[in-house]
């Protein structure tokens, strides 16, 4: 590779492309395919000249799989793109932002942030967050909850199991955890749903997603584009530095042994410089002093720069030398690339630049102007009074797209799962409980702060002190002086997924659904962030068409959009990939927070089981425990899981419900005991006409159990196409017969042990 100097500054460079393409990329550090670094080769000989290191870089994060799509956009445009669905995405930006109320909008935003994480667990869940608060303020919305959903390999992995190089998963474990306990309390903002999953295919490669949802009245949504010609950039908040480079193109690639020396990929977060940053940028929306606003998140100014620009139908001029530096002696390609954190761009009027620069100062955050809009839609950056970047911003930005080779997945043969029943089936539940997959998340879960700002309603924890189980969804009372509000729940199943991607992505849909409904909301929104392996391996295409036409087919049967999300390729090791896995955010709107009703079971009223029980068991946690293999995956029917969600929507809001619990994972057994986590026993009469093992077990969708207020019996189960008496709160032990015979009794004590000890016990 020859590097010409640029005549007049130091540390920019002309690069010809005449010699080895592959050569000159790698050297560069450069994520470009051969056929890509062709394109650009042309476009630069017809514009007549040679391109400089900046130009290459910057084109190269524009490019990557993380920021153009390529992989994916085809699919996603086939698919989850656009839906014809009544309830409509308002705006769809850094943000999706759907209507609350009359006066309000709500923002979501969810994103994954899984390399770092492998290489940085702290540093990398932490600036996740970052990112994802930043997507949510720069559409003008106040952030009040965060959601994160993480999974990790098996806590008892023997350190002698694991590759060279390979952390292990409870040192990973531990430090996402830590990096989103100081990130989101640091910035006072609650972390109130999410969920922890295990499986063998994560070790290696964590994936760490991040949502974030946040309130606005409508009159201060601001668009992520300049405002025209002749507006001021304004960059605010954190210096820009060495860390983060090349972190998209990092992110757009396989994980390998030697990733360690891609450090410098993982940005450095501050939640102290965020906290009055956030304030800022929202108090000058408010004042009317932006004409636009956007984070600084992957690929840095590069990205951010061009695309407030031609967003707002122009270009954009920039001197470099202007941008606030960590560290002396960077290269122009360096700061131009850099994706340090806690970075905004605004773009302001000149006639308001002063009061936005006085209002900066006021809350003690660094801004700088660094250049202005133009007509043209390029972007020119200067250096010392020297142009190190021209380049046509369709051009940039309009990065290449490829319809990879597919390969359908089998679906497992409809294959009935047998399942003897052992002679201890009590002993089997409590094995069940202390499972990673079903054990307590306390660990986790008390390490966030999820009632700070004060609008918290429903925790992830719920039922009396000291006696507290899981929840099903949070709820929010976004804003004062209404009683409307906002639930939010998540969930996959990575042994679902992996078994069957297209079955295991509806049964995600459904119990998100599920999820929200059993508190007393009507699913409203979802976002998808869909983390899978290579996407140049057609097995791994085919997983991610199948769960994208799946997301489709739940999405329009509800009748709702995919408000945010993203995709994350390329999470592989040498050990291969990890389980596909389209994590999925759910929003429901509940009409009175005051009718919201809790999984913890209360002392009196009747157990009523909603939903018939199906047969499927392939891939259950029973099944996967007893090491029964194959078997189909439960359907989800949604022409009688919609109508049920909300028909038990009303029976809450009206007040006939004092509990209810979604089943899933254990299926009735383990919801049974999970409601009895509160301290109080239930007598349950199992129905004679199903198989014992399968009325305990089936996860089959769209099912609660739920507790009826009594007196309100008759009213309630006229709401329900399918609705089955097992039994009532009963003394301090949950007792369950079928046909006169005792299966498994009890003490919610017994249970609580059970259940408290798995994460603790691997943790330590």
């Amino acid at each position: 590779m020859r590097l010409q100097p640029l005549a007049g500054v130091e540390q920019a460079f002309a690069v010809p492309l005449d010699g080895d393409l592959e050569a000159t990329g790698e050297a560069l550090g450069l994520g470009l395919s051969l056929a890509e670094l062709e394109k650009v080769r042309d476009h630069f000989r017809n514009e007549g000249r040679v391109p400089t290191d900046v130009e290459l870089q910057a084109i190269d994060q524009a490019w990557s799989e993380h920021c153009c799509y390529k992989s994916s956009r085809p699919v996603l445009e086939e698919t989850v793109f656009d839906l014809d669905v009544p309830r409509k995405v308002a705006v769809r930006e850094d943000a999706g932002i759907m209507e609350f109320d009359d006066d309000h909008y709500y923002a979501v935003g969810l994103e994954s942030h899984n390399h770092p994480s492998a290489l940085d667990p702290y540093g990398g869940a932490a600036t996740g967050i970052g990112g994802i608060l930043r997507d949510v303020v720069c559409m003008g919305a106040q952030p009040i909850a965060l959601v994160d959903p993480l999974f990790f390999g098996e806590l008892d992995t023997p350190r002698s199991e694991l590759p060279d190089g390979v952390k292990h998963p409870r040192y990973l474990m531990g430090g996402v955890v830590a990096g989103i306990r100081d990130y989101g309390n640091r910035v006072g903002i609650p972390t109130v749903a999410g969920q922890v999953a295990f499986h063998p295919g994560y070790t290696g490669n964590p994936l760490v997603n991040v949502g974030c949802i946040g309130i606005m009245p409508k009159s201060e949504l601001i668009h992520s584009r300049a405002g025209g010609t002749g507006d001021i950039y304004i960059l605010a908040g954190g210096r820009t530095g060495r860390d983060g480079i090349h972190g998209v193109t990092f992110a757009s690639r396989e994980l390998e042994a030697g990733s360690e020396s891609d450090i410098g990929a993982v940005q450095l977060g501050d939640p102290i410089t965020k906290e009055p940053l956030m304030h800022l940028c929202l108090e000058l929306n408010r004042a009317g002093l932006l004409t636009g606003m956007k984070d600084l998140g992957g690929g840095g100014l590069s990205c951010v720069v061009g695309e407030l620009a031609l967003d707002g139908g122009c270009g954009a001029r920039v001197d470099l030398e202007r941008v606030p530096l960590k560290q002396p002696g960077m290269a122009p390609w360096e700061i131009w690339v850099s994706e340090s954190q806690e970075r905004m761009m605004f773009t302001v009027r000149p006639e308001e630049v002063a009061a936005v620069l006085e209002r900066c100062a006021a809350w003690d955050v660094e801004a700088t102007t660094i250049g202005e809009v133009v007509p043209q839609k390029r972007t020119r950056v200067d250096w010392h009074g020297t142009t190190v970047l021209d380049l046509d911003l369709e051009f940039t930005t309009g990065g290449p797209a490829y319809r990879r080779p597919s390969l359908e997945p089998k679906a497992p043969t409809a294959v009935e799962v047998k399942l003897e029943q052992p002679a201890d089936i009590g002993a089997l539940l409590l094995e069940l409980l202390a499972t990673p997959e079903l054990g307590s998340r306390e660990w986790v879960i008390r390490q966030y702060d999820h009632q700070v700002r004060g609008a918290t309603v429903l925790n992830p924890l719920q039922g009396p002190v000291g006696r507290e189980g899981p929840g099903d969804a949070a709820v929010l009372k976004p804003v004062p002086g209404s009683w409307r509000g906002l639930a939010l729940t998540s969930d996959v199943s990575p042994w679902l997924m992996e078994a069957d991607p297209r079955a295991g992505t509806l049964l995600a849909i459904a119990e998100v659904c599920g999820n929200l409904a059993a508190v007393g909301a009507r699913i409203d929104s979802l976002a998808d962030c869909l983390c899978f392996g290579n996407p140049q391996k057609p097995e791994i295409m085919g997983q991610f068409r199948a769960a994208c036409e799946a997301l489709a087919e739940g999405a329009l049967a509800l009748g709702v959009p995919y408000v945010s999300g993203n995709v994350s390729f390329y999470n592989e090791t040498p050990q291969g990939a990890i389980p596909p896995t389209p994590v999925l955010m759910g929003v429901g709107i509940v009409e009175d927070i005051r009718n919201c009703v809790t999984s913890d079971l209360k002392a009196a009223g009747e157990l009523w089981l909603i939903g018939p029980t199906g047969g499927e068991m392939g891939a259950s946690l029973i099944a996967r425990h007893l090491g029964a293999a194959g078997g189909a995956l439960p359907p989800v029917d949604f022409a009688t899981l919609v109508p049920r969600m909300e028909a038990l929507v009303m029976a809450i809001g009206t007040g006939e419900v004092v509990a209810c619990h979604a089943l899933s994972a254990g299926g009735l057994a383990v919801a049974l005991a999970e409601m009895c986590l509160s301290g109080n026993g239930a007598a349950v009469e199992l129905p004679p006409e199903l198989d014992a093992m399968l009325a305990l077990f089936s996860e089959t969708p769209g099912r609660w159990l739920v507790q009826v207020t009594p007196g309100c019996e008759a009213s309630f189960t006229a709401r329900f196409d399918h609705a089955v008496r097992l039994g009532a709160p009963a003394g301090k032990l949950l007792c369950v017969t079928r046909e006169g015979k005792t299966l498994l009794s009890h003490a919610p004590a017994a249970l609580r042990t059970a259940w408290e000890t798995p994460l603790a016990e691997r943790l330590a």
